[in-house]
């Protein structure tokens, strides 16, 4: 046992070397990315969004606070209060700071000039990821993510609500004017504050934003519904109608417009029998019956009274779910982030939030990534194909040669097999051009039994699903397609728990799309870490081959 503690000596001088470098062992990460940022990186584009030169105090260095956000991202903290605090107490932040001590204010500005910036750092990270060799283009993979976004979802309202919302503060605002004319004067503002010095309106404005979202949602989908309308009644007029089922708000009309064709039809019938009859050739059998009394006519007259009561009885559902407060499906707007979306997440249950589409290589890269507002995912197969696309020539043309000294010539397919769920599933996505790819007709647990049983649970109709069905039941295709999981998901993983990225920390979808894929950049170049190909020795061989 102890005979005594070891004595606090906080007089004590030096107790961390004079020279910073000596703060932290060479093989710091932090070494890494410091040296990654300020050598290796084309940080132009930021250096370009700053100031200098005028009056004030000298502003910080770009390639400073794009290094302590990549640090702060990689560790958990996106909160700009807590990254100044870390800049005062962590050494490791002390160090890329280099007696350097940015505000909270100073590192939210920064963050906010990404929208335009962040995509030309993604490219860079991607190019400096491929000059170490990395980025393996065999097979690729694309899986969506929800992510939550700075909102709640209680903050969501209806657009009655959001009217509401909205009339109440012009209403406010209209006595709080009528009271400072009142004791100001209608031309004085009394305390003669700059217009520009402060905003005291933000929320109104996301109300009013939201609104005008919603409103505007709303007249794109009848716009929709009216010329998928105006189609099918001018089928009809041109007597080609169309099968199926009709669009609710014509099914009346088109009925209408089937009887009328059956009168018309049954009268010119009888016409052309009494016109014979007069001109004395009549023809053998009887007179043809009235239209009225025609059994197609008849007919068609009762499907008309049916398409009648159908809307009727609609009509009257949708002015009871308008009387409620709220239904289940009708739109809403969040007033704190009115560019996020109500995500259905896996296991039940939504989120407020983005739907990201990612592209992730065999290597655990992410080539291509995108933020959008869709609950569903299949309408960005293609987009997200074309950037990977794009994203693999950028790979391609940064790589260092084969020790042939060639690079797959230009127009080759660099893809070889691009992997996807069951979400991206439709007839244009499977036969696109483009690489070969596989995408899932049903769950990972159907494909195995399909496998396994030589059978099928589902039936295709349409023949390229159903060839991708047959492809998917072979071994082949089968242990091909068992890649996509680790592949998509494994970087999904590290984000969300090993970055602990769950949530944006900013509002609007270009911010948030911005701060997304700088998240995205830094995944990959801690990658490049932990794989072993970001090392000191690799950096400096970069540095004594620099790209053509």
């Amino acid at each position: 046992m102890a005979k005594r503690y070891r004595p606090v000596r906080r007089d004590q001088p030096f107790l961390l070397p004079p020279d910073m470098r000596d703060w932290l062992p060479p093989e710091h990460p932090v070494w890494l990315v410091i040296t990654v940022v300020e050598e290796h990186l084309d940080t132009s584009v930021f250096h370009a969004a700053r100031k200098t030169g005028g009056a004030g105090t000298a502003g910080y260095d770009p390639d400073m606070l794009l290094a302590v956000l990549v640090w702060a991202y990689a560790h958990q903290v996106t909160s700009s209060r807590r990254i100044e605090q870390l800049c005062l107490t962590d050494v490791a932040f002390k160090v890329i700071c280099g007696g350097n001590t940015p505000r909270h204010v100073t590192i939210s500005q920064f963050r906010g000039e990404f929208p335009g910036l962040i995509g030309e750092f993604f490219g860079q990270v991607l190019a400096l990821c491929a000059r170490l060799g990395m980025g393996s283009l065999g097979v690729v993979a694309l899986d969506g993510m929800k992510i939550a976004a700075s909102a709640s979802r209680s903050a969501n309202r209806a657009e009655r609500a959001l009217a509401k919302l909205a009339a109440g503060t012009v209403a406010r605002h209209g006595v709080t004017d009528a009271a400072e004319d009142d004791l100001f004067g209608p031309g004085a503002r009394g305390d003669e504050v700059p217009e520009d010095a402060w905003r005291p309106g933000r929320r109104e404005e996301r109300i009013a934003a939201a609104l005008a979202s919603l409103r505007a949602e709303r007249a794109a989908a009848e716009a929709a519904r009216a010329a998928k309308e105006a189609e099918y009644l001018g089928a009809a007029a041109a007597g080609t109608p169309r099968g199926g089922n009709s669009p609710a708000g014509v099914a009346v009309r088109l009925a209408a417009m089937k009887v009328e064709r059956a009168r018309a039809a049954q009268q010119a019938k009888v016409d052309a029998w009494h016109a014979r009859a007069a001109a004395g050739t009549p023809r053998g059998g009887p007179r043809p019956a009235d239209p009225d009394s025609y059994i197609r006519v008849r007919q068609a007259a009762a499907q008309l009274e049916k398409a009648q009561a159908r809307t009727g009885q609609a009509e009257r559902k949708a002015a009871e779910k308008a009387a409620r407060r709220r239904g289940p499906g009708e739109p809403v707007r969040n007033i704190t982030d009115p560019d996020s979306r109500r995500m259905p997440v896996h296991g039940g249950g939504f989120i407020q939030g983005y739907n990201t589409q990612n592209v992730t290589s065999a290597d655990e890269l992410i080539i291509a990534t995108e933020l959008t507002q869709d609950t569903t995912d299949v309408t960005w197969f293609e987009p997200m194909l074309r950037q990977a696309e794009d994203a693999a020539r950028h790979i391609t043309a940064h790589r260092p040669p084969s020790p042939a000294g060639s690079r797959p010539a230009a127009g080759a397919a660099l893809i070889e097999l691009f992997l996807a769920d069951a979400g991206y599933l439709s007839e244009h996505n499977v036969t696109l051009p483009g690489p070969a790819r596989l995408i899932a007709t049903g769950k990972t647990r159907d494909l195995e039994y399909a496998a396994r049983d030589g059978s099928e649970a589902v039936t295709w109709q349409n023949e390229a699903i159903a060839a991708m069905a047959d492809r998917l039941a072979t071994d082949d295709g089968l242990a091909a397609y068992r890649q996509r999981g680790h592949i998509a998901e494994t970087p999904h993983g590290q984000i969300k728990h090993n970055m602990r990225f769950r949530q944006l920390s900013v509002r609007g979808k270009p911010k948030a799309a911005a701060e997304w894929k700088f998240t995205c950049a830094v995944h990959n170049l801690f990658k490049a870490i932990s794989a072993g190909h970001l090392t000191t020795t690799a950096l400096a061989s970069l540095a004594s081959h620099p790209p053509a």
